[in-house]
């Protein structure tokens, strides 16, 4: 598979994740970015925006094994994982794996769970596998997970693990539609129908599990010149040094960004990065990954607005 290929098979996906998804193309774009580059994505929204919707269309449209977890106070490591359960009749353990042995997990409510049982996402967002009762299971190797998370509410949730938020490519903030993608969802949603319904759409599976691990082997072999390492270092090196930054991004981050800006290359038929493909995905993928230092949250910054500076002020190569 070439990079041509990537970009058909992409804009074939984007196409399918339309007919039931009006708007959130900005959504959709990096949830396809993160695919290719092997990440994860984490929606934050208020309710009612389609982030659980975009998911279930996005991975019909994949064709590819899809878990869901509900979170939620009272669910346990084992919920999530599976456990070895004896069987009275055969006199023996049997394995009952969990939902997240899939391709793509849709982890619902994320932050509603807490930090014990989130913590059984680490090993298989990092690693691919999970390991209960002293066995190490391996996951899909393109398993991703999409979660999402209400920024409204605050009782009743648990704020993510600065180890979980560090494992997520990206963090994207889902906004509400304009005016005429509205009336376009009003349309289309408000209906007889039932609209939770995604077969009524009659999105179609564009690829499989070969199909993907190809495109991510081309995606690795993507170009990545020493000039936009650099400023990918320089970029995160500032993210440390920012006087309105306590926490900066580690080192991770910047592989990831890397990693992520050559997807994004593919998606756009390139097989070379250029700096913009790294100005794009700066803000989504550091967003998470740095704490305002005291005197910028007194100050009221946004967090997004920091790393936006800091890649105005960051020399790009030429």
């Amino acid at each position: 598979m070439n990079v041509d290929e990537v970009k058909a098979l992409a804009n074939a996906i984007r196409e399918e994740v339309a007919k039931a998804i009006t708007g959130q193309h900005d959504t959709v774009d990096l949830m396809l970015t993160a695919l290719f580059a092997g990440g994860h994505i984490l929606l934050e929204g208020p309710p009612g925006t389609a982030k659980t919707m975009t998911a279930r269309c996005f991975a019909q449209a994949l064709g590819v094994a899809y878990g869901r977890i509900q979170f939620t106070p009272d669910l346990m490591p084992g919920d999530i994982v599976g456990s070895n359960i004896y069987n009275f009749q055969t006199g023996q353990f049997t394995l009952t794996r969990g939902p997240i042995f899939c391709d793509l997990l849709l982890a619902d409510e994320i932050n509603r769970t807490p930090p014990k049982t989130q913590a059984a996402l680490l090993e298989a967002m990092q690693e691919h596998a999970v390991t209960f009762d002293g066995t190490t299971h391996p996951l899909s190797k393109n398993f991703m997970v999409v979660a999402t998370q209400n920024p409204i509410e605050h009782q009743g949730v648990y704020p993510l693990p600065e180890a979980q938020l560090d494992r997520f490519l990206f963090k994207h903030r889902v906004s509400y539609p304009d005016l005429k993608e509205e009336r376009a969802i009003i349309v289309h949603h408000g209906g007889g129908s039932a609209s939770h319904d995604i077969g009524q759409y009659g999105i179609k599976a564009q690829t499989d599990r070969k199909a993907l691990e190809a495109a991510l082997a081309t995606v690795g072999d993507v170009t990545l010149v020493d000039d936009v390492v650099g400023y990918i270092a320089a970029l995160v090196r500032g993210t440390r040094e920012s006087p309105d930054l306590e926490v900066g991004a580690s080192p991770r981050a910047g592989a990831m960004l890397a990693r992520a800006a050559r997807a994004r290359a593919a998606l756009d038929g390139r097989n070379y990065v250029i700096p913009d493909d790294v100005k794009a995905l700066a803000v989504p993928a550091l967003r998470h990954r740095v704490v305002l230092s005291p005197a910028a949250q007194i100050d009221g910054r946004l967090v997004e607005q920091i790393v936006s500076d800091l890649v105005d002020h960051t020399e790009a190569p030429r």
